[in-house]
């Protein structure tokens, strides 16, 4: 298994220079350059000849690149045109924030999909199964910040049950060691300052988790369904073994493989759905200084993003295939 992660991050360099690359054309590929873009249309030559010798976009492409990846090497993705202060920084300080929104969106997608899409499979052709597929198709059609505000709309302004906005409520005092306020409450023994951060969470999980969970659905469902009448499973069936273990280890187990992948995709989605999440519900992750970035064409925060969110997808393809082996001992084998 060692051999086989070595292999992989091996594979990431190649995989992360070509990005490198493509990135680096595509802001130099755009109308009138960069520094038109950051300046707008109306820049006159003086401004455009300060950006570029600010940033070195006079200087030969060749030299920009190497001079960009060296930077990148050593932990420098540049400075924020917005506030100033280091790209990394602001990713350091706002990650946190994205990384315990994702997360909640992601346990409610696994902990409510997996169940539901084996239900329905378990109850084919049922009222279960066909409400499943219907509410399924509900789910992934809604754009994410629709549903955002209608549950904004409903469960904080009209019932006033759940925080609209933010990640804390500013009249509690809490302290932060690691930034994830959830944990820093456990840690401290700010118990209620935990309690207020998760239900801070509640409403952009509930809105970010809901595509995924449609989707973690319909995978488990139909995997079930061509597990269930597997071969195996019919021999398990006359040799008599019990019912809960086939279910656990005949069936659930075999179907596991294409909802792990399913899993393992939507974990990297949650990042790029959070911008318009956070934006709805002000939360301050990196989704939302993101989105602001856009706006600003800040483009040192969109090239630090996207290296950023490329190293994540490929971690996480990663831990997906090193899962593969766990569930099935078929893959270790081969």
């Amino acid at each position: 298994m060692l051999r086989t992660i070595g292999k992989r991050l091996l594979l990431l360099i190649p995989t992360l220079l070509g990005l490198s690359i493509l990135l680096f054309l595509w802001v130099r590929a755009l109308p009138g350059g960069p520094a038109v873009a950051l300046l707008g249309e109306k820049a006159t030559p003086e401004a455009i000849a300060r950006v570029n010798e600010l940033y070195g976009f006079n200087r030969p492409l060749i030299e920009q690149y190497f001079t960009w990846m060296g930077r990148l090497l050593s932990g420098d993705f540049g400075n924020s045109i917005q506030t100033g202060r280091p790209v990394l920084e602001e990713f350091l300080r706002r990650f946190p924030a994205t990384i315990e929104l994702s997360l909640a969106a992601l346990i409610f997608a696994v902990g409510v999909g997996v169940p539901l899409g084996y239900w329905a499979a378990r109850r084919h052709g049922k009222f279960t199964d066909h409400a499943s597929v219907v509410l399924s198709l509900i789910g992934i059609t809604i754009p994410v910040f629709f549903l955002a505000f209608i549950l904004k709309y409903i469960f904080a302004v009209e019932l006033g049950w759940l925080p609209s906005d933010g990640r804390q409520d500013a009249r509690i005092d809490a302290t932060h060691y690691t930034n994830f306020y959830v944990l820093d409450g456990l840690i401290t023994g700010e118990f209620d300052a935990a309690w207020d951060a998760v239900l801070h969470l509640l409403l952009p999980a509930l809105a970010l988790g809901t595509i995924p969970l449609a989707i973690i659905v319909r995978i488990t469902r139909a995997s079930v369904l061509e597990v269930q009448n597997a071969d195996y499973v019919r021999t398990g069936k006359a040799k008599g073994i019990s019912r809960g273990t086939l279910r656990s280890r005949f069936i659930l187990r075999n179907a596991m493989l294409p909802v792990v992948t399913t899993i393992g995709l939507q974990t990297g989605l949650l990042l790029s759905g959070a911008i318009l999440t956070e934006t709805v519900f002000a939360f301050p992750g990196i989704g939302s200084f993101l989105a602001r970035a856009i706006f600003s064409r800040d483009f040192p925060v969109l090239q630090g993003f996207i290296i950023f969110i490329a190293i994540t997808y490929a971690l996480i393809n990663l831990i997906v295939d090193v899962s593969y082996s766990i569930i099935d001992p078929r893959v270790r084998v081969s």
